[in-house]
């Protein structure tokens, strides 16, 4: 290995931020299933049935060469008719779709204006583009707003672009998507909204915080299915001629191997489960609900209302040590650090799903009261403010 690597290496331990690969253990308060289905029964039944009808594991190619299989084209069907969108793209992962979006479609005189905190993928997929970008503080209309009336002030010609989360991946908290929306329409603006955390746990039907924007022109919709659908894969909602665009222009697309038929299959049984058992998501967010509660009474720390629930503590190596502790009592919880998150602001990200029982969630937050004590962070996690920050 050249020693710039190795150099690069210890930087990140001594500053405890060397990233390892763990194995699942403990009760699962980290994953992303966040209705448990990635487990299920149900899931494990649909592979077996798309297996003895003869759907293949690989694609075999390219979409554009012998890789376009009729799982694909059924998906897309069925997940432009359950989020309410002319048509859909099916890609391999969150991160292939995000890139692929702004890599893609913003124009060389266009401007793309995202939420500082937005997910890393729209961070490479700007870089990779032609179009101008800036980031804003986080969940700020108006600071969307400034930053478009500022590119028209100073020669911009091309067509503004905004980016964000519906449900922000690491703190939990919810855009101001109707705020943003007007912004949209005032500058005839496209909105991208990333509904990856949101997708099957929150809106009408599982169906994103964005539900009600979905089929405008000027919206793009983006739904993974590795996270709360349990399988793989993302969804691209969007408009015909921007579909049409990116199956000609769009690079992740031609030239990646097409996603696995049979995985497609899986995602489509998981849109037919959010559709007929909304009880999933009735029982998630009543266990939201509970965790809150239990953690204000024990700790008095306020929460995201959300399944992503952050606590956090600041420093780096606190937040090893407390994850640390939690996991030596049975949990699968982790420490999440900069530069995933911004600087000063390390935590342990907890997420529920309907893997573990209530009586797993009260005993975890027995554990964090007693971990916090022991480690002197009572305080410090009662009075926890996250600090804006320009990623």
């Amino acid at each position: 290995m050249p020693d710039s690597h190795q150099r690069s290496l210890r930087a990140l331990e001594k500053r405890g931020r060397l990233r390892l690969l763990s194995p699942r253990t403990g009760v699962d308060f980290s994953s992303n299933d966040y209705l448990g289905l990635a487990q299920s029964a149900e899931l494990a039944n649909a592979v077996c049935e798309a297996v003895g009808r003869g759907v293949p594991a690989g694609a075999g190619g390219s979409r554009l060469l012998r890789g376009n299989h009729p799982e694909h084209e059924a998906l897309e069907r069925e997940a432009a008719d359950y989020f309410g969108a002319p048509s859909s793209l099916y890609f391999g992962g969150g991160f292939m779709a995000n890139y692929a979006i702004f890599s893609t479609l913003p124009q060389r005189d266009d401007l793309v204006v995202h939420d500082a905190w937005i997910h890393a993928s729209v961070h490479d997929g700007v870089r990779a583009g032609r179009a101008r970008s800036v980031a804003v503080k986080h969940n700020d209309a108006q600071a969307m707003d400034d930053a478009i009336a500022t590119w028209r002030r100073d020669g911009g010609t091309g067509r503004a672009w905004i980016a964000v989360e519906s449900l922000y991946s690491m703190d939990g908290d919810r855009a101001p998507l109707a705020d943003l929306a007007a912004v949209a329409s005032r500058h005839d603006a496209m909105i991208v909204i990333d509904e990856a955390h949101a997708t099957g746990v929150h809106g009408e039907g599982g169906r994103g915080l964005g539900h009600a924007l979905e089929g405008q022109e000027n919206v793009i919709s983006l739904h993974t299915c590795g996270k709360a659908l349990g399988a793989m894969g993302a969804l691209v909602l969007l408009s015909d001629t921007l579909r049409d665009f990116l199956v000609n222009r769009c690079r992740p697309f031609i030239y990646a191997t097409a996603p696995s038929p049979l995985m497609a299959a899986v995602v489509r049984r998981s849109l037919t489960i959010c559709r007929e058992q909304p009880e999933r998501r009735v029982a998630l967010l009543a266990r939201v609900s509970a965790f809150e509660r239990l953690l204000q009474e024990r700790m008095d720390v306020t929460l995201s209302g959300s399944q992503i629930q952050p606590l956090v503590v600041g420093r780096d190596a606190v937040a090893v040590a407390f994850a640390t502790a939690i996991q030596e009592e049975g949990f699968d919880v982790r420490a999440v650090r900069p530069p995933t998150v911004p600087e000063g602001t390390s935590r342990l990200r907890i997420t529920l799903t309907l893997n573990p029982s209530d009586a797993d969630m009260e005993r975890l937050v027995d554990a964090l009261a007693r971990c916090a004590d022991r480690l002197n962070i009572r305080e410090q996690l009662a009075r926890a403010c996250v600090v804006d920050a320009i990623a």
